[in-house]
């Protein structure tokens, strides 16, 4: 393949993507959940209910995966200077960050830390990745600590639960851009992400637009029943019915 061709297809990815997330960006989680059953994935795509919003927001994103060990130890033994050095070694060869190079405008950062009470996610990191342009972060165990400056920050992210300890000595990096099981479902790169206060919802990439288009059905239906009723009450009328 040329460098045309490739450059060609790479647009074509782009267009892509940017399509699926304008075709996303307004449903719920409940809407695309009705999707997904409108076409016969009844018992796919919900990711478990223990995982959930650190804050209460809304995030349409593009999976982007990667795949965290426990660390198998042992512990060295070292003074607290000696601590300091080897900690920075941790993070720039045991537990980084690889994703942090690959980020495109659009992901939707999805981890499998298999299950671990660990502060992989902090203020830092997340921000730095979020000012790359990720939209969210969704992980199968702990995950996030700092949380007050997370939330400060607007940063989204779900997960089972919020972890005090660092990485050093509890999980290493694996590998990257690979198929990860969260919350009972299997979730590719590429996958689509959507997330709300009611959780989260993947769907897979090679029924996305099957399942926007009765998701977008059910979120019409939706809009002008409860439009009707807001008239009949005198409210004024919001963002979620107009």
């Amino acid at each position: 393949m040329t460098q045309v061709q490739n450059n060609q297809e790479g647009m074509k990815v782009q267009d892509d993507r940017n399509e699926i997330l304008e075709l996303y960006k307004d449903l719920r989680v409940t809407d695309v959940r009705d999707g997904l059953d409108w076409i016969g994935y009844h018992h796919y795509g919900s990711v478990h209910h223990s995982i959930r919003p650190l804050w209460r927001t809304k995030v349409v994103g593009i999976a982007h995966t990667s795949r965290y060990l426990p660390f198998e130890g042992p512990v060295p033994k070292l003074t607290p200077e000696e601590y300091t050095a080897w900690s920075g070694m941790y993070y720039n060869e045991i537990c980084h960050d690889p994703w942090h190079g690959s980020i495109q405008p659009g992901d939707f950062m999805v981890f499998d830390v298999c299950g671990l009470d660990v502060g992989l996610l902090g203020s830092n990191n997340t921000l730095a990745a979020y000012s790359k342009g990720v939209v969210g972060f969704l992980t199968n165990g702990g995950g996030i600590r700092d949380t007050d400056e997370v939330i400060l920050q607007k940063i989204p992210v779900w997960s089972q639960f919020i972890s005090q300890g660092m990485d050093q000595c509890r999980i290493r990096f694996y590998e990257e851009n690979v198929p990860v099981a969260i919350g009972g479902v299997a979730v590719y790169s590429g996958d689509i992400v959507v997330a709300d206060g009611d959780g989260v919802v993947i769907v897979p990439r090679k029924v996305a637009r099957d399942v926007a288009k009765y998701a977008h059905q059910e979120l019409r239906g939706d809009k002008a029943s409860r439009r009707a009723m807001y008239e009949k009450l005198g409210w004024e009328l919001d963002e979620t019915v107009l």
